[in-house]
């Protein structure tokens, strides 16, 4: 599946061997989400779930900020209101109007996502940080929940994910304080796995990306799948959970055939889904 250059006008989205890579690209307002945006992020997201050759997705910001939350400054549901979208807008009643949307694509999104945060990651911006699987941060990288600011309590699954990552006193303290976190800190408590150079993020980011794409893609997806299911699940359950996921990890036969020969050939395993 080809990503055309001209089928976006605020992101850009290709393909590197078996990663995408979607980079936000509103640089002038800090990549913040508008309905344009949001609108094409979907798209664009769905377009790599439904693309097999796409095994793992990047997830970047263009310019100085990876995502600075919802464009107040704009118009319409993004700007005027988070819970309900008028008719006009195409949308519906919904208790949790687009931002909970937003959160649901992103775990809903069945293979790995590996966030380049080149910037920073404020409100809506930081919870879609948190949703990616792990984090890659230059040193400018920095983290804002920002919520309790605009009199707020946090949406777009912040109150999820956060204490997920860092554990609850630690989100207690960056939600309740909005203090920004630089990237230093932010790796030492886990919003980030590892810091490196900006002028090489992305393509880090994407050389770190396909260290999992090399291995069979459904059992990489079910694995996903199982350790999402499992964080809060009771041991008994997770272990049910486990099976269910290994019998779907193996209806894969030709890459079960493969991973075994490449085991006793003691080489790379070519594995191709099927």
């Amino acid at each position: 599946m080809a990503y055309e250059a001209g089928d976006y006008e605020t992101l850009s989205l290709e393909r590197r061997g078996h990663v995408a890579v979607l980079t936000l690209n509103r640089p002038d307002r800090l990549n913040a989400i508008s309905v344009s945006l949001r609108e094409e992020v979907q798209a664009a997201v769905a377009a790599v779930k439904a693309d097999d050759e796409a095994r793992a997705l990047v997830l970047t910001g263009a310019g100085r900020g990876f995502c600075a939350g919802a464009d107040l400054l704009g118009t319409g549901p993004v700007a005027t209101g988070r819970v309900e979208e008028p008719a006009s807008q195409g949308g519906r009643l919904d208790e949790m109007g687009w931002v909970g949307r937003w959160a649901l694509m992103w775990q809903g999104f069945d293979k790995p996502i590996v966030g380049a945060i080149n910037g920073v990651a404020a409100g809506a911006g930081m919870s879609t940080a948190l949703a990616c699987d792990v984090r890659l941060g230059s040193p400018a990288a920095r983290f804002k929940s920002v919520f309790i600011e605009r009199s707020l309590s946090p949406d777009s699954g912040l109150s999820y994910f956060l204490p997920r990552v860092v554990g609850y006193a630690a989100a207690a303290d960056i939600i309740f304080t909005s203090r920004t976190l630089e990237a230093e800190e932010s790796l030492r408590i886990g919003l980030l796995n590892r810091i490196v150079p900006a002028e090489s993020l992305v393509d880090d980011a994407v050389a770190y990306a396909d260290l999992m794409t090399q291995w069979p893609p459904v059992a990489l997806r079910m694995s996903k799948r199982v350790l999402q299911h499992n964080t809060d699940a009771e041991l008994e359950a997770a272990l049910r959970y486990e099976t269910v996921g290994l019998g779907l990890a193996r209806k894969s036969p030709n890459d079960v055939k493969e991973s075994m020969a490449a085991f006793r050939e003691k080489r790379k395993g070519v594995y191709t889904g099927s």
